[in-house]
């Protein structure tokens, strides 16, 4: 007699691997603080095509192995109550799928740790975006509530669970993708001084600003620079008094040819729009000469995310 018991679904990895791409606030307007103390945001982001890349599989129990430039900088326990955002992401990502009678085995995870970590890019946040888009393919029908539940782990996870380039309202957890966003060459770059978040909105000398205007069809390049130029990153100055490295960042981007520089998130990254892949590649070159202990990547801005 057969039984009636449905087994839970089998975790399909064979391994993948996921990029998780930097995020890149173009674009970034504070107006307002709620009564629970969190800022709303008016933002125009896209995704590089650099970011960590994170393997996970199948395995006998939780571990976590950690490679890259900056893995020292983070906790490698995936144990419960751990401060890696990937041992919360997993608890999250457990708790959500049993509430839909799903069970998610034992991971290996492998996190290459290639972006700066609290460096305005939203990495941490990227990396918990990327498993739980994994998981979501593994589980189909868990991409809808996995996305309602993001913003536990933090205000830019949902803008990175979708990765794409988009308008984002609220405390971050309202994404507009962008009908059309064309290729932009650009440049970051992180001066390697830690920036608090925290610490910049409490400098900001106002926090009711108007928002970003409405945005036509980013169709090319030409009206992506008319944009930026009637937009700003309102954590900036701020930013720039606590870590005055950023302004000399964005100034060597600017003398090595950028078309416009500016400070991503709370910083300290700043990105630069350069007219093509060669003038990016150059100017990346040129800094890394001038200031070697400086992170540099010439990349392109635009829709993010997948496997890698």
């Amino acid at each position: 007699m057969a039984s009636d018991t449905i087994e839970p679904p089998v975790l399909r990895l064979a391994p993948v691997e996921i990029l998780a791409p930097a995020k890149i606030n173009l674009a970034l307007h504070v107006t307002g603080r709620r009564a629970d103390g969190y800022h709303t945001l008016s933002s125009l982001v896209a995704f590089a095509g650099i970011g960590d890349r994170i393997e996970l599989s199948p395995a006998g129990t939780d571990r976590l192995d950690m490679t890259g430039p900056f893995a020292a900088a983070l906790s490698d326990s995936l144990a419960e109550g751990a401060p890696n955002i990937l041992a919360r992401t997993l608890a999250l990502a457990r708790g959500v799928a049993r509430l839909q009678g799903h069970e998610i085995p034992p991971l290996a995870l492998k996190l290459d740790k290639r972006l700066p970590v609290a460096a305005g890019i939203g990495g941490g946040s990227a990396d918990a975006a990327a498993l739980l888009r994994a998981l979501a393919d593994a589980y189909p029908g868990l991409e809808a509530p996995f996305a309602e539940a993001s913003l536990e782990l933090g205000a830019d996870v949902p803008m990175c669970l979708a990765a794409r380039a988009a308008r984002v309202s609220g405390i971050g957890e309202t994404v507009e993708p962008l009908p059309a966003f064309p290729a932009v060459p650009a440049v970051l770059v992180n001066p390697g001084v830690p920036v608090s978040t925290p610490l910049v909105f409490s400098r900001l000398s106002r926090r009711d600003n108007p928002p970003m205007p409405d945005l036509p069809a980013l169709t090319d390049l030409g009206i992506l620079l008319d944009i930026l130029q009637a937009t700003r990153n309102d954590m900036e100055d701020a930013a720039t008094a606590i870590a005055p490295a950023i302004g000399e960042a964005r100034r060597a981007l600017i003398e090595a040819g950028a078309l416009l520089s500016r400070m991503s998130g709370s910083g300290a990254t700043v990105f630069a729009v350069f007219p093509d892949d060669a003038a990016a590649a150059k100017a990346a070159a040129a800094i890394r000469q001038a200031h070697p202990h400086w992170w540099v990547e010439p990349t392109r801005l635009g829709n993010g995310g997948g496997r890698a």
